[in-house]
């Protein structure tokens, strides 16, 4: 691997029943928590900085702390030949939301100071234990294509779950082990995202997807360009038509121990547009830097197929990557192109930007016509309106189920990847009509909605929902579990959704 690729390792979680103070690290960490004017610790945790001279209290009084989840209040230590550092994190109101959070700001200071040792875990049930490991997980992730060598060998940060009762330590791991699969689910979804273009077209994805496969144990199936004019996925080859990288289309099947041959499966459906110009309707200069996450739904569909072996899934899960690249070139799709989907149905290109919904078209019909899916759940970078609806902390969720719905926003709420459920609003349909397809691409405003409902025409009568994140797929700033650039949002949402599953 050239220095330019080598990249930081997720954190390396180890436990023990040891006290804080008797742990070998280079620094300690301990948790705290506000309540008006009284800052509170643990008991094991004060008498674990007393060793080291220093009075917490006034430190956090002097520091000024409110107790905000990820706030950190540090202090060098100069009495200790091993420990360097003293660092308070804030608990917040100890939600799972809060363990996350600070499990974040630990690991960003464990990438620099390793290994680290703390007894926020100790004090915590299993809940926020698990919150508390993805944060360690994912606050520690970073991507650089820079030429310098590292300073020293690149190695796992290493995070120390001090006071741990020895009686406990199976299941304790047991959670810890779930929520750092679940982590890395993301971390691989945001490096498959944040990879440079020119580094991936749709054949990369299929790599991806195969590397994905050995971990869980999947059956993979592609299909190249030949294949997809034989069988009729016209919305994924129009997309792709100008570009030079060759399209694809990949499903990947998982199987529980248990399945049987009959089980009907929960199909995952990802956009995979490894980068959008926006084709002949070009897109401003500033809106194309962050198109290589376009793919990022289906970088979170192959990141969680990935995960399912590991995290035992009990449900036959199968998943569909739609992948193209929107460029511009002479065979590029034009503006009034009639576009015949997979199965027959025809889209009017109104607009070459919107060509997300031209591949996800053929996912979806593709598993209507041939997988009898127990539900399907799609998720894309759809559409700008989503943020403009939303913001940049929740996705838009759309469903023509209620109960699968709530329990979609119940698990992001869960993984700390939220949702806003939007409405499938049929008095909007009429903006589809084409004078010369069955739809046109470019319904317009109100944007979001009637790309949802151009998707809905593909799905049949099966449990549906959409997940529209462009919204959330990239943070601007380093913040709590999340790094700058692509966030991989969904793979949490959808590992803590498959795990809860059950086809009622």
């Amino acid at each position: 691997m050239s220095a330019a690729s080598v990249q930081p390792l997720p954190t390396t979680i180890e436990v023990t029943s040891a006290h804080l103070a008797d742990v070998d690290s280079r620094v300690i960490a301990a948790g705290f928590v506000r309540r008006d004017d009284d800052f509170l610790l643990s008991a094991a945790t004060s008498a674990a900085l007393d060793a080291y001279g220093v009075d917490v209290f006034r430190l956090l009084d002097r520091a000024k702390a409110k107790g905000n989840a990820g706030e950190t209040v540090s202090h060098e230590v100069f009495s200790s030949d091993v420990v360097e550092r003293l660092v308070l994190v804030g608990l917040g109101d100890q939600t799972r939301r809060d363990y996350r959070r600070a499990g974040a700001a630990l690991a960003r200071i464990a990438k620099d100071a390793s290994p680290l040792a703390t007894a926020v875990a100790a004090t915590a049930d299993d809940d926020a234990l698990d919150a508390f490991v993805e944060g360690l997980v994912l606050g520690a992730f970073g991507f650089s294509r820079k030429s310098e060598k590292p300073a020293k060998p690149v190695s796992a940060p290493v995070v120390v779950l001090a006071n741990m009762p020895a009686a406990r330590h199976t299941s304790r791991q047991e959670v810890i082990d779930r929520a750092a699969s679940r982590a890395k689910a993301s971390w691989r979804a945001r490096s498959f995202a944040l990879t440079p273009s020119n580094e991936k077209g749709p054949v990369r994805l299929v790599e991806w997807s195969r590397e994905a496969a050995k971990r869980s144990e999947l059956r993979v199936e592609v299909w190249d360009e030949k294949r997809l004019r034989k069988e009729g996925f016209g919305g994924i080859l129009a997309v792709g038509e100008g570009s030079s990288y060759p399209s694809r289309f990949m499903r990947l099947d998982y199987a529980p121990r248990t399945a049987g041959r009959h089980t009907r499966p929960v199909v995952l459906v990802g956009k995979g547009i490894t980068f959008d110009s926006g084709g002949l309707s070009i897109k401003p200069r500033d809106a194309m830097m962050s198109m290589k996450r376009d793919m990022t739904g289906a970088g979170v569909v192959i990141a969680v197929m990935g995960a399912l072996r590991e995290l035992g899934v009990g449900v036959a899960v199968t998943g569909l990557v739609a992948a193209a690249e929107n460029a511009v070139g002479a065979s590029a799709m034009r503006p009034g192109d009639v576009v015949t989907h997979y199965g027959g149905r025809t889209s009017e290109v109104g607009n070459t930007d919107a060509e997300g919904r031209l591949v996800l078209a053929d996912a979806l019909a593709y598993a209507d016509a041939n997988l009898d899916a127990a539900v399907v759940v799609d998720i894309a970078t759809l559409t700008g309106a989503a943020k403009v609806a939303l913001g940049m902390t929740l996705g838009a969720l759309y469903a023509n189920d209620n109960e699968l719905a709530e329990d979609l926003l119940a698990a992001g709420e869960r993984a700390g990847e939220p949702m806003w459920r939007l409405p499938l609003s049929p008095e909007y349909e009429s903006l589809l009509d084409s004078t010369f397809a069955d739809a046109t691409n470019a319904a317009g405003s109100p944007g979001s909605i009637t790309a949802a409902l151009f998707l809905q025409h593909f799905v049949g009568t099966t449990p549906w929902a959409h997940l529209d994140i462009a919204s959330v797929g990239d943070s601007a700033k380093d913040a709590f579990e999340h790094t700058q650039g692509a966030t991989g949002f969904g793979a949490r949402l959808l590992l803590q959704w498959l795990a809860g599953y059950t086809d009622s």
